[in-house]
């Protein structure tokens, strides 16, 4: 079997290789290998480029319930710009007029044509289009209201709200279309087209030569769910934001591939609203900022792992609470759980919802190794029974009562009152998310002051030798990066507030381990020291 050290050896060598990996994936898809006879002026296996012959062109935005069209007919102009620059970006809102036919659940797409200046897109043989949808289903989020009045967020409610069921997918109205065309003068070499640019591209012969017309790109990844819009059957006109601007082939390739892995996603079973918070780390982050998102996610990944792995490994291992709080124990469980079930009840994105749900799992088996609690199963009727504390083990309990009996006196009336507070002003979607916003806002606002029984323990032991030390190294490492997720990933508040408390608290933790050095001579619970360990190893 593998030792501990070298496991861990293997894990981060493993990760090395991925991210060596990934870096050179990104490289391939950034930089692209352009046709090798281009720089000798032949044209043999090139496909170059139509933009190069400068054409006068012009951008034409209709929009129809058909997912295909024919003809002109039954398709309606929303707009039409003359003498299009494709390298002046601009932003346009329109007034779209909506058919009864997606009034009622229907879906309604935008046809986006680019074709030569004075030629009708269907009669000009080198336009290019492009469709996408300008509606998506989602289910409606709940009405919020005052629990004691009943009084809603919205006074009026439409008739047509009341009845849909709040579990029933209705059609939303996509308010922004955002296009690009691809403006480098590229020459691409015949044999080996990107497979990620070519479906999008359009060949057509001039003379002995082969050219592709412009890519014309929907930026998907710009469609959040902030920006959707229930459509009543009383709605008629919606507004929609036509934004140009151009993109590199560079960009484009990344943005292709990152759409992808966001429809994969979907494929995969994530909602709307997950997709959603990948995209907003793509949309609203800058390039090289999002490149270093990738590398500090897949080190949180790491450390993740990690302290998981040495957290367990010392918990497993562990037979005495001396020095250990258990009141501690329990309080980081129940935090746990209710912040797992906060970030559920607010739909929060499975980026963060997972990690939360793993963490809950490990404290609930702690708390069942803290308790020296065992299950015995007499039927189908579980049995607890719990082991006795040694001498020096309540003598920590006595610690650990004396702390918590100081923090009752501020803890209790702080989050009593919070709950009144919030139960008089601020509205919920029921009982239930009231319970456990005013538990995880006590958690979060005051959640800190149940670690300070632990540190209560350390003063009063003048130890820190009983505490899972490398566990810690690694969280601690996962807190300062859960700073920089803070600013990236959607979250509510307080749980973002909460990575910025957790800074706190560990740097006091690492001012008791350098008040409070090891010693090396002392002997543990097992009957061995540090020192003892080293000989039999030298041996």
């Amino acid at each position: 079997m593998l030792s501990r050290s070298s496991f861990t050896s293997l894990v981060v060598g493993v990760f090395a290789l991925y991210v060596a990996h990934t870096c050179w994936v990104m490289y391939g898809i950034v930089y692209t290998r352009p046709c090798p006879a281009a720089a000798d002026g032949a044209a043999a296996g090139c496909v170059w480029p139509y933009l190069a012959r400068r054409p006068k062109l012009q951008l034409s935005v209709y929009t129809t319930t058909r997912s295909s069209i024919g003809a002109e007919s039954n398709i309606d102009l929303v707009l039409n710009v003359e003498d299009f620059d494709i390298e002046s970006k601009f932003e346009r809102t329109v007034n779209v007029s909506v058919p009864k036919k997606t009034r009622n659940n229907g879906t309604l797409y935008a046809f986006v044509f680019l074709h030569h200046a004075g030629i009708l897109p269907w009669h000009d043989g080198k336009q290019v289009h492009i469709v996408s949808p300008l509606t998506t289903y989602m289910v409606p989020k709940p009405e919020e209201i005052n629990l004691l009045t009943g009084e809603s967020a919205t006074q009026q409610i439409e008739a047509e709200k009341q009845t849909n069921a709040l579990d029933e997918p209705v059609s939303h109205w996509r308010s922004r279309l955002t296009l690009n065309v691809m403006v480098e003068d590229f020459v691409f070499d015949g044999s080996s087209l990107p497979a990620d640019v070519h479906r999008y591209m359009k060949m057509v012969q001039l003379g002995k030569t082969v050219h592709y017309l412009p890519i014309l790109f929907i930026d998907q990844l710009s469609n959040r769910v902030k920006d959707l819009m229930v459509i009543n059957r009383s709605t008629t006109e919606l507004p929609l934001t036509v934004s140009y601007d151009k993109i590199s082939l560079g960009k484009l390739r990344f943005w292709i591939h990152m759409q992808d892995a966001v429809y994969s996603l979907q494929q995969f079973g994530f909602s709307e609203k997950d997709a959603d918070e990948v995209k907003g780390i793509f949309v609203d982050t800058n390039l090289y900022f999002l490149a270093l998102t990738f590398f500090v996610a897949a080190f949180h990944l790491l450390f993740d792992f990690l302290a998981f792995k040495n957290d367990i490994s010392f918990w497993k291992k562990k037979r005495s609470m001396i020095g250990m709080s258990t009141k501690a124990v329990l309080w980081r469980c129940f935090s746990t759980v209710v912040i797992f079930l906060f970030l559920l009840d607010e739909q929060t994105s499975l980026l963060v919802l997972i990690p939360a749900g793993v963490g809950a799992v490990i404290e609930l088996w702690k708390v069942k190794k803290a308790l020296k609690m065992t299950i015995r199963w007499q039927g189908l009727r579980p049995k607890f029974q719990f082991g006795a504390y040694n001498d020096s083990e309540k003598k920590t309990e006595e610690y650990d009562a004396q702390a918590m009996k100081y923090l009752s006196y501020l803890l209790y009336p702080l989050c009593i009152g919070g709950a009144c507070y919030s139960l008089l002003n601020v509205k919920y979607k029921s009982w239930y998310s009231w319970l456990i916003n005013s538990f995880v806002n006590g958690v979060y606002a005051f959640g800190f002051l149940f670690m300070l029984p632990q540190l209560f323990v350390n003063y009063k032991m003048k130890s820190v030798a009983h505490l899972p030390w490398k566990a810690f190294t690694y969280k601690a490492f996962n807190t300062f990066i859960d700073d920089i997720f803070a600013f990236i990933i959607t979250m509510p508040t307080s749980h973002r507030l909460a990575c910025f408390r957790d800074d706190v608290v560990f740097l006091v933790y690492l001012y008791q381990r350098w008040l409070y050095p090891v010693d090396k001579s002392r002997v543990n619970e097992y009957g061995e020291s540090y020192e003892e360990k080293l000989k039999k190893k030298s041996s």
